[in-house]
């Protein structure tokens, strides 16, 4: 891996340059901080402690300015950008879970909307900062249980307390842009709506393929709560890929990329929960599955995202088609059950390449 630097990807815009990760112990944060690393940032992440073991981080071993605090003190946090005066700023820490929100909603509505927002405020108050990624999710917009797929101009909202604080968390956003960073050699603020993440080293609760393989390494059978559910599946790259990108254009300080973006799959990538276990079902036959009969908190059926806008404005393209992404997804868990290792970066490796061969615009 020792190449990538040298691959000049995203214009070398990560070499050498300080870049803060909230979040940075979570799934999709470390694997945003691997890639990071391997561009030659330097890194300085705040998060609190992996909620799971094993977990992604502790396998990763990577070396950072690791923070360990919430991001609701606000205090804390302020000192952290201070000390270590970063450039790009991408926020990730939050509460992520929709099932969590229901029997902790105070904690989730804290941490999305508040915690934000001292985000933003200790980004307000360092001269440092020049670019700002805020990821929120697919889950932010006011689900009317559409065909088409929503487009970043379509109403926010939500039913859960996950998905509400998440639009609310856009809601700041939006107004910290327009109150405080609209003069010249202010960051540039850019937020980001991504689809269902899929990759080796999740393994928190309620998600599907987290559940699925810890039911497998029990011998027993997942119980699926909604079948015919409906969502936009991707790696866990391919949204990165997108932040990524994205930073680039607000560091560069191209004003224009200071919205908000969707990242999601294509047409081909928005499957229903029974279609996906069956693809996974093609690369591990030992997996089993079940409806679950008994009432649920209400979930939406039906998600899509429309990713137009970065397609044609950033030039942002998926590499990996949904059945390429779970076969990934599928081979890291194998080879880490097999060998409790994490094959993360030769994957990152194997997405580069692919990328590169194709001839995306970030890898040139």
């Amino acid at each position: 891996m020792e190449g990538l630097v040298s691959l000049n990807l995203f214009g070398g815009a990560y070499q050498g340059r300080k870049v803060l990760v909230t979040g940075h112990t979570g799934f999709k944060g470390s694997w945003l901080v691997l890639w990071l690393k391997e561009l030659g940032a330097e890194v300085t992440g705040v998060a609190l402690d992996p909620d799971t073991t094993p977990n992604h981080w502790d396998l990763l071993q990577l070396q950072v300015d690791d923070r360990r605090l919430d991001i609701r003190q606000a205090d804390s946090l302020q000192a952290v950008f201070t000390d270590t005066k970063p450039e790009i700023v991408f926020h990730l820490a939050a509460q992520p879970l929709v099932r969590r929100s229901y029997a902790d909603p105070l904690t989730t509505w804290s941490t999305n909307v508040v915690g934000t927002a001292n985000v933003l405020e200790a980004c307000r108050h360092c001269p440092s900062v020049k670019a700002i990624v805020v990821v929120t999710t697919d889950k932010c917009y006011e689900n009317l249980e559409w065909e088409r797929g929503y487009v970043e101009g379509d109403r926010l909202g939500g039913h859960d307390p996950y998905s509400a604080s998440k639009a609310a968390a856009e809601l700041v956003a939006g107004s910290f842009r327009k109150s405080f960073f609209t003069q010249p050699g202010s960051p540039l603020l850019a937020t980001a709506r991504a689809g269902n993440v899929i990759g080796g080293g999740d393994w928190s609760e309620d998600r599907l393929i987290p559940d699925l393989i810890r039911a497998a390494g029990a011998g027993e059978s997942l119980e699926v709560r909604s079948p015919h559910a409906t969502r936009p599946w991707q790696h866990v790259l391919e949204s990165l890929s997108g932040y990524l990108m994205l930073a680039q254009q607000l560091v560069e300080q191209r004003s224009a990329f200071a919205t908000a973006w969707n990242f999601g799959p294509d047409d081909s990538g928005n499957m229903r929960v029974e279609q996906v276990l069956e693809l996974m079902n093609d690369e591990w036959a030992a997996l089993q599955w079940h409806v679950c009969d008994s009432p649920q908190p209400h979930e939406a059926l039906l998600l899509h995202l429309d990713s137009t806008k970065a397609r044609q404005e950033l030039n942002w393209l998926p590499v990996w088609d949904l059945p390429k992404g779970l076969k990934q997804t599928a081979d890291w868990y194998h080879h880490f059950l097999q060998g409790r290792s994490a094959i993360s970066r030769e994957q990152l490796a194997d997405y580069v390449e692919e990328a590169r061969l194709r001839g995306l615009s970030w890898t040139s």
